[in-house]
């Protein structure tokens, strides 16, 4: 997907430092979209640019999604372990110590 709003996206994705992750909704704000999480996930589950860490976006309650488990189940999650990225005991991203404030 492409366009002139998914490109404000992928750049304030890029900004998402490794270890840290951000919502939907937090990108959507970023991007002067309110209520537009849903598009953000769009273009984060149509992006093919590997310079965008698409990985470090999650939903508002620190879920991952299955979009991003092409090569296994798990790649997400996996990804985001390896950077740092706590998980609480139900699977979700610990949000209070992981989420990025820009």
């Amino acid at each position: 997907m492409s366009g002139p709003v998914f490109a404000v996206f992928r750049d304030i994705v890029r900004r998402i430092p490794p270890g840290k992750v951000a919502t939907y909704g937090q990108i959507a704000c970023l991007a002067g979209m309110p209520r537009c999480a849903r598009t953000v996930g769009y273009a984060m589950a149509g992006c093919q640019d590997a310079s965008v860490p698409c990985h470090r976006v999650v939903d508002r309650l620190g879920g991952t999604k299955t979009v991003f488990d092409v090569h296994a189940p798990g790649t997400q999650r996996a990804l985001l372990e390896a950077e740092g990225v706590l998980f609480r005991p139900d699977g979700m991203v610990d949000l209070e110590r992981c989420q990025w404030r820009p």
